[in-house]
Order: structure tokens, then C-alpha cells, then sequence
């Protein structure tokens, strides 16, 4: 495996043990729907939660928020739409970003709850 999916996997298991001590109860991971996918699946307090993980090896070039573009938002809520028609979930969503960046052994994490809107054109 590449050295980038290993940091990747490595930043998504992070980002889960984040969310589980913050009281999330993780439903699913990397779920597909087709050729799109949601990093984790949460619920909190009743509401569904749907995290995107961004991993880093380092913050020198693009901090790892700003890799989500207009488009990849678009295919996490059609995705989601997906998700919420399979699972008939009723309650309230909201789209989370964890961007994780390594430093030696040990691991920054920046949570951003309400990272976006499902309104992205």
C-alpha cells in the first residue's frame, strides 16, 4: 500500500478514537454509495453527523480543509441524500471536516463542526 493511503487510513482511524472520546457513536465508516463515499458516519445527540477526513503529511502546502472543493462537498451530500434514503434517518444532519496532520507520534486534529451547508451549487 502507497505511503499516502497509509497516512490516510492511519488519519481516518484517528479521527474515529477523536469522535468516540467526544461521545460519537460512529455508524459507519468509508460507506459507499456507487462511486461515492463518506469517511465516517456519526450520531450525536440525535443528529447524524457526516465527517470528512483530510490527512496530511504537513501543513507547508494546503491545510487540509482546503482540499475540499465545491465539488467533492457536492458528491458528500449526494452521498448523504443516499445514505438518508437507505437508512430513512429522520432526524437532523450536519457536515463535519477533522483534518488530522501528523507530528512524530503524535497527531494535531482540528474538528470543524458545521464545516458546510447542503446548498453547494
Amino acid at each position: 500500500m502507497a505511503d499516502h493511503n497509509e497516512l490516510g487510513e492511519l488519519g481516518e482511524k484517528r479521527a474515529q478514537e477523536y469522535l468516540r472520546s467526544k461521545g460519537f457513536n460512529i455508524l459507519h465508516t468509508n460507506w459507499q454509495c456507487g462511486k461515492l463515499e463518506l469517511d465516517i458516519v456519526a450520531e450525536k445527540d440525535g443528529q447524524l453527523v457526516i465527517v470528512e477526513v483530510k490527512t496530511r503529511s504537513t501543513e507547508a502546502f494546503e491545510h487540509p480543509q482546503e482540499a475540499i472543493t465545491n465539488r467533492k462537498m457536492r458528491n458528500i451530500i449526494n452521498a448523504t441524500h443516499e445514505y438518508i434514503f437507505q437508512f430513512d434517518w429522520q432526524g437532523e444532519t450536519r457536515f463535519d471536516v477533522i483534518s488530522v496532520i501528523p507530528h512524530g507520534q503524535n497527531f494535531t486534529i482540528d474538528h470543524i463542526e458545521d464545516a458546510f451547508l447542503p446548498s453547494i451549487n
